[in-house]
């Protein structure tokens, strides 16, 4: 994978930097991080260069030097990213009834997060796709969840060594799921490929970065701000509880889409592995996983709601882009760079 190209000052001095010898000084000045005037999960710039800065811990890119992974140029733009990007989820989420008032008691998390992932009121996107998306549609959700589905799990994995005891095993127990319990066939990215495959979509890892929009990439990058900062542990288990407790039913309801719209069962088989997995899932990530880190650091509840408030409003905001997109007889997707080829 090549860096994708570059949407603003950030991204475009982030390019130029990783292009460059990392042995060599660094002399150009970093741009400054605009305010506030933008939502932080729409800003283009932002995102995109923040999505480049976690990539260098996955599987970095094929014209950037492996040597600029924590270089001290690099970290300390990425921290200066995450200052603004911290600063627009504590107005997204923590900064509304999304997160109880108060410190809720460590016994009280799962029925906590239990209510707080019950919340109606978002964008009705799984009904849209099982009743009414047509292929291309479809096609487009799908494009769009590639972004973190090809690394399903390699977020929340950051945080197996930074646990320990029961809360260590409920963590290892969930992601030995999603990689297939040793079956490389079965890991949960790879299903996601034969869906893609399905569908006509390239199944390239990061071949749809430059074709997705802010709120795409903001719903990874939370992800890898969680998983990458030790400080945010609490918020990476909340993000997950929330992810593992709100998938049931839509896995459900997108299989129906896929059916619906031809996918045979191995094209389903992504969708119905979540119908059954998750629902055992739900219960270990909300008593084991976040019920027994919160009992073992009281302090740490309001950070697991925290992430789990994150990971929902994202969420929402992602299913009003393309709802709205769609709704206007509009593609939810970017007009794509041009390929690169490397150097």
């Amino acid at each position: 994978m090549l860096l994708p190209p570059a949407r603003g000052p950030l991204s475009s001095w982030l390019a130029a930097t990783l292009r460059s010898d990392p042995g060599a000084p660094v002399s150009a000045t970093v741009p400054s991080v605009p305010g506030r005037d933008t939502a932080a999960w729409e800003d283009e710039d932002l995102q995109i260069a923040l999505w480049c800065c976690y990539e260098l811990h996955y599987r970095g890119f094929d014209d950037v030097d492996d040597e600029w992974e924590w270089h001290p140029a690099v970290t300390s733009f990425r921290r200066v990213l995450e200052r603004r990007w911290l600063a627009g989820l504590r107005c997204l989420a923590g900064g509304t009834d999304a997160v109880p008032a108060g410190k809720v008691p460590a016994g009280k998390v799962p029925a906590a997060l239990r209510a707080l992932t019950r919340r109606g009121g978002g964008p009705d996107l799984t009904g849209y796709l099982a009743r009414q998306a047509g292929r291309e549609q479809f096609a487009e959700f799908a494009a769009h969840r590639s972004i973190y589905q090809l690394k399903e799990a390699d977020p929340h994995s950051f945080g197996i060594p930074r646990l320990d005891g029961r809360v260590k095993t409920a963590l290892v127990e969930i992601q030995a799921d999603e990689y297939g319990s040793g079956r490389a066939q079965r890991m949960h990215s790879e299903l996601f490929r034969a869906t893609m495959h399905w569908l006509g979509l390239d199944s390239t890892y990061g071949h749809y970065v430059p074709a997705v929009p802010a709120v795409t990439l903001a719903v990874s990058n939370l992800m890898s701000l969680f998983g990458l900062n030790r400080r945010w542990i609490g918020a990476l288990l909340g993000h997950l509880a929330a992810l593992e407790m709100t998938s049931t039913g839509p896995m459900r309801r997108y299989s129906s889409a896929a059916r619906r719209l031809g996918a045979d069962a191995q094209a389903r088989r992504y969708f119905d592995e979540h119908v059954e997995a998750d629902a055992v899932h739900e219960q270990i990530a909300a008593h084991d996983l976040c019920g027994g880190y919160a009992a073992s650091r009281p302090d740490a509840t309001a950070d697991i709601l925290f992430g789990a408030a994150c990971c929902l409003a994202l969420d929402n905001e992602l299913a009003d882009h393309l709802l709205a997109c769609w709704g206007a007889g509009q593609s939810s997707l970017r007009p794509e760079a041009e390929p690169q080829t490397a150097a």
